[in-house]
């Protein structure tokens, strides 16, 4: 083969190999090994490996023959049931699955689960149970507020807009599994921004952030997917004190922000004075809506609405 003459300051190379990109050029593509977990968080009778990758937690949970949630996580996350959304494959192992209202599975080897927020677990045999876990697993076994306690929190409340009418239109089959998909990009999201599913509304969602704006991010993003999906979001915000219970909160706070929820129009962010205030030195940009009377709630109420991002020229 002949070379073609070229400058003696420049080097041909044949047939390099292809390199794999792993640094910022290409940020989504991200590699850890499972021998080395980012954290791990142990407790009795088990402990939590944790992988994060950007956004993403992966968590490897080992429980061991006699662990049971209610024995030996309930005394760190003091919440009477287990509160987190669980979606698993199970390595080796037997575990049961149990809610207060008699719900029971159990799974094993080979076997992938889904399990809502809401319920006891325990190994069954003489076994270690290892299970892969790809949600709830950014502060799962971290202590977290009690049952019964009063804490203050920015809630989040979604409805999506004309739904009864999308259901009719799509038919059930069709309206369950868009509700379905909904359900669980919410529930991504939710994770990314370190929030808290309070409880499902049927067409919507009630959750809880020790964060104002992560809470609004939350919000934009989840706005945006649905959409994606043919799906139109009106959202509420406030921040108050809630009453953690088990499978829900309660309080004046709740009350107050399913009220601005209902005043919010199709792809609107509703917030409340109250959390407006803890956003003033955030770029976040909102636009005033006037002061309102809710209904069962003894105050008047300012409320804000969250401008959209500018479009970029």
């Amino acid at each position: 083969m002949v070379m073609p003459d070229v400058p003696s300051n420049v080097t041909i190379t044949q047939n390099p190999r292809p390199r794999v990109i792993e640094e910022a050029s290409m940020a989504r593509m991200q590699r850890k090994l499972l021998s080395t977990p980012d954290e791990v968080r142990p407790f009795t009778h088990g402990r939590a490996e944790i992988w994060e990758l950007g956004d993403t937690v992966i968590g490897k949970q080992v429980f061991e023959p006699g662990w049971r949630w209610s024995k030996d996580v309930q005394p760190v996350a003091q919440t009477d049931t287990c509160e987190y959304h669980h979606l698993g494959m199970v390595m080796s192992g037997r575990l049961r699955f149990e809610t207060p209202d008699g719900l029971e599975m159990e799974v094993g080897p080979g076997m992938i689960f889904e399990v809502q927020p809401g319920h006891d677990a325990w190994v069954l045999g003489d076994e270690a149970c290892v299970v892969y876990d790809f949600a709830g697993m950014r502060t799962f076994a971290r202590p977290l507020v009690g049952s019964g306690q009063r804490v203050l929190a920015t809630i989040v409340c979604t409805d999506i807009v004309d739904s009864t009418a999308t259901a009719v239109r799509l038919g059930d089959a069709a309206w369950r599994d868009l509700i379905a998909e909904q359900t669980s990009l919410t529930r991504r999201e939710l994770d990314r921004y370190r929030g808290r599913e309070a409880t499902t509304t049927g067409d919507g969602i009630l959750a809880t952030f020790d964060g104002a704006e992560r809470a609004i991010h939350f919000a934009t993003a989840i706005l945006g997917a649905s959409l994606a999906l043919g799906v139109e979001l009106r959202i509420g915000v406030h921040t108050g004190e809630v009453e953690r219970m088990t499978d829900n909160i309660r309080g004046i706070a709740v009350h107050t922000v399913t009220r601005i929820t209902a005043l919010a129009e199709g792809g609107q962010v509703l917030v409340s004075g109250t959390t407006y205030g803890l956003l003033a030195e955030t770029s976040l940009s909102f636009v005033s809506r006037g002061v309102h009377d809710l209904k069962g709630i003894t105050r008047p109420v300012e409320l804000w609405q969250l401008a959209p991002e500018p479009m970029q020229g």
